[in-house]
This record gives C-alpha cells, structure tokens and sequence, in this order.
C-alpha cells in the first residue's frame, strides 16, 4: 500500500516546524486575488516570508506564478515547497539567518 503525501501534510508539517523556530506561519487568503502565497511566515527579529506550498511535485499555476513574480520584483521572495525535505531546508535556513541576528546583538 502506498501513502500519497498531500498538500494538506505539507501544510501541517510546516506550520509545526515554523512554530518551533518560535514564528507564526499565517494562511493568506485575498477575496481579490486567489494567487497570493498560501502562508505569510513572520520569525522572531522581524522576518518575514512569504510561501506556496504545494503537493509533491505539483508546481504553481500561470497566474501564481505572475503573482510571485510581481513579488519578486517588489522585492519579495516566494518560497515554494512541495516536500518535507523542502521544508527543512527553509527551515534550516531560517534558522540560521535568527541565529546570525542572535549573535550580533549577542542575546
């Protein structure tokens, strides 16, 4: 038997390894675009992120992709991720840049 690893896992396993690095991973949903980042993540010092979680290898619709695009051009960056192993990267990153932050205010 095989286990099909959803959307709807991802999004758990995120939420919980966003809330031990002591952040919120808030869903975003806006009436007058559907293509908006599914979380805006905000980490401790003031960082925040944006993200589309998505099913294993599933990747952005068209319009999602102007979406962030836009984003991007405004100077905020997406982060897709359709795996487990794409969120512990992030979060392994994340970690780093709050650590970087502790470290120069020498908390």
């Amino acid at each position: 038997m095989t286990t099909t690893v959803r959307e709807r896992d991802i999004e758990v396993y995120f939420t919980k390894e966003v809330t031990k690095l002591g952040g919120k991973a808030y869903k975003w949903q806006s009436m007058s675009n559907r293509a908006v980042p599914d979380r805006i993540v905000l980490l401790p010092f003031g960082i925040k992120k944006l993200v589309e979680l998505k099913a294993p290898g599933k990747q952005p619709t068209p319009l999602q992709k102007k979406v962030h695009e836009n984003m991007k051009l405004m100077g905020h960056a997406v982060a897709v991720v359709d795996t487990k192993a794409m969120v512990d990267y992030w979060i392994e990153r994340w970690r780093k840049q709050i650590n970087n932050i502790k470290e120069r205010m020498a908390i």
